[in-house]
């Protein structure tokens, strides 16, 4: 059974931290003529950036290919080894290449040069040593390279692994902003997660519209409002006028304040107990909008008034938790 150390678990946390931290400082003086180079030939790109790596770096190649992915640069990551038995066909004239290799001498990666040379794409290299096979081969290199490995044997992919993802983000981010990436276009490739949602979803599309909108005219006795509230589940009804037109709204809490004041539900008439401070949205808001005047003003449901001030629905914020938003 090996020897164990007497180093704390703790201590060896913070080390590793401070020397990954200190790794990714490195990387911000490295930051110039290359990367800049690096990022004119990416934008220049017709296809796809195509990026590899073998190893922990095939695994940093993977997360920084999503990454250009979701940021507005087309890409996708391609093993090397499988490349070299039959994927090389996924990999076009009109790509570039990114490869990630901290020694640069990584047999796989080294393999596909010649075929990469042969379609005439470019090639942009991430590793620690600009004189070796792969960083000579590069129209680009990038250095990532690290003084030591926060390993304590110096052996395994640590601090070395994290600049190369620090660097992968850092350009994902650069031709995120050359390309002026938006918040809508962010939205569209991430139209199933929360993110998506809060940026694409609009008020319309999740409001109650229709017969489903809790509704009673100004002259009807709080006795029948009470049958439209439970009816519609939303704990509120809107009121509106003769012609439609939105008067108020009377809630859960009216009701409690309502029945404090003794008053008689079969007497009394709706518009006597309204006041006319009902918060309204648009329905072309997005939902995210709608959740944000929620908390502001601490309640449950918005009345959604379209362009002409008419009653177009209204939104609760059990719609909004159906729908992902909160």
């Amino acid at each position: 059974m090996p020897e164990q150390s007497s180093i704390s678990h703790s201590t060896s946390a913070r080390r590793t931290i401070r020397m990954e931290a200190a790794a990714v400082a490195s990387l911000e003086e490295r930051i110039g003529a290359e990367f800049n180079a690096a990022c004119a030939l990416l934008l220049q790109v017709r296809g796809r950036i195509i990026v590899t790596g073998m190893g922990k770096s095939g695994h940093i190649a993977r997360k920084i290919a999503a990454t250009l992915a979701s940021t507005g640069s087309p890409a996708f990551f391609v093993h090397p080894g499988e490349a070299s038995h039959g994927d090389m066909g996924m990999i076009t004239s009109e790509d570039a290449v990114i490869a990630l290799s901290n020694s640069g001498a990584v047999p796989e990666v080294l393999t596909l040069l010649p075929h990469l040379k042969r379609l005439g794409i470019p090639l942009v290299s991430m590793t620690g040593n600009a004189q070796s096979a792969l960083g000579k081969s590069s129209d680009v290199h990038l250095n990532t390279g690290v003084e030591i490995e926060a390993c304590p044997l110096d052996l395994a992919p640590t601090s070395s692994t994290t600049t190369a993802l620090v660097m992968g983000d850092a350009l994902a981010i650069a031709l995120l902003e050359a390309r002026g990436f938006t918040a809508d276009d962010f939205a569209f490739s991430h139209p199933g997660g929360t993110l998506g949602k809060q940026l694409l979803l609009k008020v319309q599309d999740i409001m109650k519209s229709g017969d489903d909108i809790p509704r009673v005219t100004e002259n009807v006795k709080l006795a029948e409002a009470l049958l439209e509230i439970s009816d519609k589940g939303m704990g509120m009804t809107t009121v509106i006028d003769k012609v439609g037109k939105l008067v108020g709204v009377f809630t859960d809490g009216d009701l409690r304040r309502t029945l404090d004041a003794r008053l008689d539900i079969n007497e009394t008439r709706i518009g006597q107990l309204i006041g006319s401070n009902a918060k309204t949205i648009d329905p072309g808001m997005l939902a995210a909008a709608a959740l944000h005047i929620m908390e502001e003003n601490e309640i449950s449901s918005l009345v959604v008034l379209n362009d002409a001030g008419a009653l177009a629905g209204v939104v609760h914020l059990k719609d909004l938790l159906h729908a992902g938003i909160v």
